[in-house]
């Protein structure tokens, strides 16, 4: 029979939660399945959050875009299954330098204090019950797989969804309905933005192949 995963209330900020997962690092690499293990199945949305930070600004650390992104669309699709998150050992196990990794997230952290004072409970409905607990469990998937996509070349093209991770995961786990409608937005808005791109760079080719 598959465990079920369950999120319990708190009344500590998402950020001084992610300062408390960020000191407890140690050693010279950290590997995914180390913060799984340090934060466990209650805190998967806490993970979802803390693995956004490196990308809400700009961040040149190898791999991490792959191993986070890949991380946050399966703890998503545990979220949506109610079932607790399987990580292939390539994705779980990969290091990543701590000495490099820690000055990022600490810098996110920052990012949120500013923001996280003004979540609270809030239109109760985006955050409660099976049916939406399963949608916001999409919308996290949807997120890390645009995170993961090949377009770091791309002004913010992490930064948009990072920033909609972080706003689903605190949103769901502060109860703060309009925070998590405002991931949406952002999900929303990061795909016009790629759109957008997509759109030029067609229009482009076009233009080229008629001149050329």
């Amino acid at each position: 029979m598959t465990a079920a995963i369950g999120f319990k209330d708190t009344t500590r900020k998402t950020s001084e939660l992610l300062e408390d997962v960020i000191g407890s690092i140690r050693g010279e690499h950290i590997t995914l399945r180390d913060l799984l293990s340090t934060m466990g199945e209650n805190g998967l949305l806490l993970l979802c959050g803390f693995l956004s930070l490196p990308f809400l600004f700009p961040v040149s650390i190898p791999g991490v875009s792959t191993v986070f992104g890949a991380g946050i669309v399966l703890i998503a699709i545990a979220i949506t299954l109610n079932t607790l998150p399987w990580l292939p050992g390539k994705v779980a196990d990969r290091r990543l330098e701590s000495v490099k990794l820690v000055p990022v997230l600490e810098r996110g952290v920052r990012f949120l204090k500013r923001i996280d004072r003004f979540f609270r409970p809030r239109l109760p409905f985006l955050t409660a019950g099976a049916v939406m607990n399963r949608l916001n469990g999409l919308a996290l998937m949807g997120a890390g797989v645009l995170l993961m996509l090949p377009l770091s070349i791309i002004p913010f093209s992490n930064t948009l969804p990072a920033v909609a991770v972080l706003l689903l995961s605190a949103g769901i786990s502060q109860r703060d309905g309009l925070v998590v409608a405002a991931g949406y937005a952002m999900i929303a808005l990061t795909v016009v933005y790629f759109g957008a791109i997509a759109f030029a760079a067609y229009s482009a080719g076009q233009n080229f192949h008629l001149f050329g």
